[in-house]
């Protein structure tokens, strides 16, 4: 029998073996788990492997067996978010129920595309968990794993989730919650089955009433980025930079405006907000002009980089020496070297703060020199790359830029050499995988002959290289676009190794602002959110027009 907080519907499923089945048991884990979140401090969001190392560490200290890990990571991942999930308003929580709750044989309730649409009918406990939390000003759904969840989150109505589910869908949801560094408090089912199952329901309403008269708020990516974007429309750029421009001045402020993802911009801004907490950006002048800085290196950058390529397109247009002769593009390529080490030895910080700035800037500079050199060596003679060379000028050429943006922005911030020893860890795991990533989109756009045209160094041919057997060698040499979809999975594998690099390196971070931001950060870049299909109930299926 359940002990009596326990609700379970009736008949009850067969109980899952790797969740303690006493009350008893389990409040004893949880206690034990709480210590040690007091004791050690984890920051969220935690990794798997960051999790696995502290559930191991519970586990061990507590005598029990491994087989009890998921569900102790479950526990701990909830005690890491407690305090911020405990600080976020109830209007701005979700709750998420799982439909297996119900009665099966006798409810009434019907389904749409969301979820299922609850008739308060009191045959289970789904009704009162519902009409309480709403009255609390929850949002609630009584669904699992439904893919409007990330969308709310992304929208900024939602900046926590409390949801019961099973482990398996738990483990399956739960990299969406950590690569969206979603605040959130999960309570495991008791029962195996996607009916008539069992939970804990005292944990429940404890997560659900948990909160603290402090008011955090969840950064907004998108409002973040907008802003950020702003900055760069051509009228915003001429007040910032040449408010009665030369003829020159035009040339570098058209080609500032063109479209990009302003990537680098919005991550400097992104570390500084994180680290000071200053959501409202109240610093905005400077916070601009380091922006405006960061962004006027990389589009200097590119200028070069289709010079020296001989590249006469980018953003599906003509690149500037195309449009206006190389003289005038390396000219304006070096004005906007000049205008990026302007603005930083304008902003309003103390001296030191500002040869920070200007000596993270300067490295930055000189390491992307040294890898465009290694590049521009190679293609005096083009030869495949052992894997390891090619990722060398990965981590020169397009690592820096991120690294630059991310401790500027740290640097206003006021960061320590901690944060910055951990900011350049993620930023060269981020550059490689960033790099990568960019191969692999080649292979399917007009592009993908510079992959094996010698135009520049690939880690696509070098895997193929790599991966083949001597004999066959020749046929990539010179490189030929003739290989497998095997190579091609190699280098999504290679790229989620980078990926997941750069997300070890936030373990370092003790801010969980900037960490949480960080991982956010990955996510939005790599488009890692997909439908969450989740549950294994037909009826739920079918509803959402799924086999």
């Amino acid at each position: 029998m359940p002990d009596d907080r326990t609700i379970a519907a009736k008949p009850s499923r067969p109980p899952q073996d790797n969740v303690p089945q006493s009350g008893h048991a389990r409040e004893t884990l949880l206690e034990a788990i709480r210590a040690y979140v007091a004791r050690e401090r984890p920051v969220p969001p935690l990794g798997v492997e960051e999790l696995r190392v502290h559930t191991d560490a519970v586990l061990k200290e507590m005598g029990m067996e491994a087989k009890y890990g998921d569900f102790a990571a479950v526990l701990l991942n909830n005690e890491a978010w407690r305090e911020t999930v405990a600080a976020i308003p109830y209007e701005k929580r979700l709750l998420l129920l799982p439909k297996c709750l119900r009665d099966d044989k006798g409810c009434p309730a019907s389904f749409d595309d969301i979820g299922l649409l609850c008739q308060n009918c009191g045959r289970c406990v789904i009704g009162d968990l519902k009409s309480q939390a709403e009255q609390l000003g929850y949002a609630v759904l009584v669904a699992e794993g439904s893919p409007v969840v990330m969308s709310l989150i992304e929208a900024g109505r939602i900046e926590a989730v409390i949801g019961a589910s099973c482990l398996s869908v738990l483990e399956r949801v739960f990299p969406y919650m950590e690569a969206g560094a979603v605040p959130g408090i999960a309570i495991p089912l008791l029962r195996d089955g996607c009916v008539n199952t069992s939970i804990d329901l005292e944990w429940l309403w404890e997560a659900i009433y948990q909160t603290t008269e402090d008011q955090s708020q969840r950064f907004n990516l998108d409002a973040l980025h907008q802003r950020v974007n702003e900055w760069f429309s051509r009228e915003a750029l001429a007040e910032a930079i040449a408010p009665r421009a030369s003829r020159t001045e035009q040339v570098a402020l058209d080609w500032m405006a063109k479209a990009g993802k302003r990537w680098r911009p919005f991550l400097a801004v992104c570390a500084y907000s994180a680290l000071s907490g200053d959501h409202s950006l109240t610093r905005e002048a400077d916070l601009r002009k380091v922006a405006i800085a960061v962004e006027c290196f990389h589009k200097a950058s590119l200028i070069h980089d289709d010079i020296e390529d001989g590249d006469s397109e980018r953003y599906g247009e003509r690149t500037l020496h195309a449009e206006h002769g190389v003289p005038i593009a390396l000219n304006v390529g070096d004005l906007l070297l000049g205008e990026g080490y302007r603005l930083l030895a304008e902003v309003d910080v103390a001296d030191a703060q500002k040869v920070r700035l200007l000596r993270a800037a300067a490295q930055g500079h000189r390491n992307l020199c040294l890898g465009q050199g290694s590049e521009l060596a190679w293609m005096r003679e083009p030869r495949i790359l052992p894997v390891a060379e090619v990722l060398d000028i990965f981590r020169m050429k397009t690592a820096p830029a991120f690294e630059v943006a991310l401790s500027l922005g740290a640097v206003l911030a006021g960061c320590d050499e901690q944060v910055h020893a951990a900011l350049a860890r993620y930023s060269e795991a981020l550059g490689i995988a960033y790099q990568i990533r960019d191969d692999l989109e080649d292979l399917r756009s007009p592009a993908r002959e510079d992959l094996f045209n010698g135009k520049r160094p690939s880690i696509l041919p070098a895997l193929a290289h790599e991966n083949v057997k001597a004999e066959d060698r020749a046929v990539l040499c010179p490189p030929s676009s003739v290989f497998g979809s095997e190579v091609e999975s190699a280098g999504w594998r290679l790229m989620e190794a980078y990926k997941s690099q750069a997300i070890g390196s936030l373990i370092a971070l003790k801010n969980a602002n900037l960490k949480g931001l960080l991982r956010r950060v990955i996510a939005r870049m790599f488009n890692d959110f997909e439908i969450m299909g989740c549950c294994d109930d037909p009826q739920t299926r079918r509803a959402a027009g799924r086999e």
